[in-house]
């Protein structure tokens, strides 16, 4: 955690643009009458030395007219944000990066700060005299939010706010991920008294709360503390079913823990892992590897993120497959492809954006296949690596590293280093071919018309096949010319095999 000490004084002005624009902040509201002040997460982020983006500024008087003016002063937009509330938004062109949203001020400071929900979100800095806002001696904090945030607690002001706006029941624990802050015992007390409303809440706004937390470091730490605050299987009810669901000896723990492990896993073969354990340094990267997951791929969130939120649910139908054969052998036939429909069930609750659900649910659906494309101790063909790049597309690479999370989350402290660093191998081998499958950036030996005008064929279905059997035979080596082509071509009419 990061603190301030006694000698620091925190800034909510550390770069220049930031500078400029508190500057012009605190110049505009000196010359209004009426108090103002920045409230909220800026003046928490600012006592922890954390990037400020977001500032919230609550007014006497009409936001709508101080917020037009500082607009205009900045040489911003303004945008209602909330009309019933009276939210207004100011922002530079074009949307990016900092903004202001100005709110009226509910009765006096002390009153509006005790109608916020956390005591490190209760605080403020007072916009006046034209002084810049930042300096710990003026921070307004009639709940012990300052102490709070030394002690790196997450305290609500009461138990009432949950019932006012049940999404701060997730946004406890978001804060706590985040922060790395523990939740305070009689804060998590009327968490789980009240952890079913969560239900009530509106599903985009539980998709942000989430996607937030599975972005926060140690999302294994974080999915826990949301099972013990009764709120985990609340959201996702599937994963009740998997709690204390044993599993075969090559699993250390149960099929619910070890989806929780596997989210956690997950971050860490995808970022550069902090820990000093040495099987991280065998996990395979590749160029622009950090860029590809933190793409904004769905509702504004990462690959990442949704990788781990693909971990957490890769297993999900563990419990309704499970089979125990004469043996004793515990299997759980076909879990994969009816977990990813159990997984777009799960999505569409969560109102995630068809390419969101499409990622995750591809991702559950294949997440054993990087294991399973050749025999022990051997790579996959090409012919295997072409498949599946062009059967898994868009979430290929990112369920290369499920399964490699997967594995980790499956042996836990019984992990066996050999074993770890062949996987790791298949895993690097499939993938150095990450541009294989159909969007290989050359053309086909023979296109599709080149097909129909060779073969007097007519368009259709039949002509995608034979064009499909041209790539994959090209990828896999086994022709590497037109002439090739055509004799394959040929012989797949000349033995009935053109169909679809």
């Amino acid at each position: 955690m990061s603190q301030t000490t006694e000698t620091e004084t925190p800034s909510l002005h550390g770069d220049s643009d930031l500078r400029q624009a508190m500057t012009a902040l605190a110049g505009y509201f000196s010359t209004r009458s009426g108090s103002a002040f920045v409230v909220g997460g800026a003046v928490r982020d600012t006592i922890l030395g954390r990037p400020v983006g977001d500032i919230d500024v609550a007014t006497e008087g009409d936001p709508q007219t101080f917020g037009e003016g500082l607009a205009s002063a900045l040489g911003w937009n303004s945008t209602p944000l909330d009309d019933q509330r009276g939210i207004l938004r100011i922002a530079p062109p074009g949307g990016v990066g900092l903004h202001f949203d100005v709110a009226p001020l509910r009765g006096g400071i002390d009153e509006d700060l005790g109608q916020r929900d956390f005591s490190i979100d209760a605080m403020a800095f007072p916009l006046s005299g034209g002084s810049v806002p930042g300096d710990v001696d003026d921070l307004v904090d009639p709940h012990g939010g300052r102490q709070d945030l030394e002690s790196g607690v997450v305290r609500a002001l009461s138990p009432q706010v949950f019932s006012d706006d049940p999404v701060r029941l997730m946004r406890a624990q978001r804060l706590a991920s985040q922060l790395g802050f523990a939740i305070e015992e009689r804060t998590a007390d009327a968490v789980k008294e009240r952890a079913g409303l969560v239900t009530t809440v509106a599903p985009e706004r539980v998709r942000e709360e989430l996607l937030k937390i599975l972005e926060a470091d140690d999302a294994t730490a974080s999915l826990r503390s949301l099972d013990r605050l009764g709120m985990l299987c609340e959201l996702i009810p599937e994963l009740e079913e998997a709690r204390g669901v044993e599993q075969p000896k090559e699993h250390y723990w149960d099929v619910l823990e070890h989806c929780l492990e596997a989210a956690g896993q997950v971050q860490r073969v995808i970022g550069q892992s902090t820990e000093q354990e040495s099987h991280f340094g065998m996990v395979p990267r590749f160029d622009a590897m950090d860029a590809y997951f933190d793409e904004t791929v769905s509702d504004g969130h990462g690959r990442k993120a949704l990788a781990v939120l693909a971990g957490l649910l890769h297993d999900v139908a563990k419990p309704v497959t499970k089979t125990t054969e004469d043996s004793g052998r515990v299997r759980f036939l076909g879990h994969h492809t009816e977990g990813a429909k159990v997984t777009e069930g799960v999505m569409r609750r969560l109102r995630l954006s068809s390419r969101g659900t499409a990622l995750v649910s591809t991702m559950v659906e294949h997440h054993l296949r990087p294991g399973q494309m050749a025999e022990p101790g051997k790579m996959p063909t090409a012919r295997a690596i072409y498949r599946y790049y062009r059967d898994v597309s868009d979430a290929a690479t990112a369920t290369v590293y499920l399964n490699l999370a997967d594995y980790l989350a499956a042996r836990g402290p019984d992990l066996d280093m050999d074993d770890w660093s062949d996987h790791c191998k298949v895993a690097e081998h499939i993938l150095q071919a990450r541009t294989m499958g159909p969007k290989t950036t050359h053309s086909p030996l023979l296109g599709g018309h080149e097909i129909m005008d060779e073969f007097l064929l007519s368009p259709g279905s039949q002509v995608g096949v034979l064009l499909e059997v041209v790539r994959e035979a090209e990828a896999s080596g086994e022709i590497s010319s037109k002439q090739e082509a055509i004799l394959l071509v040929k012989s797949r009419l000349d033995n009935g095999g053109g169909g679809a």
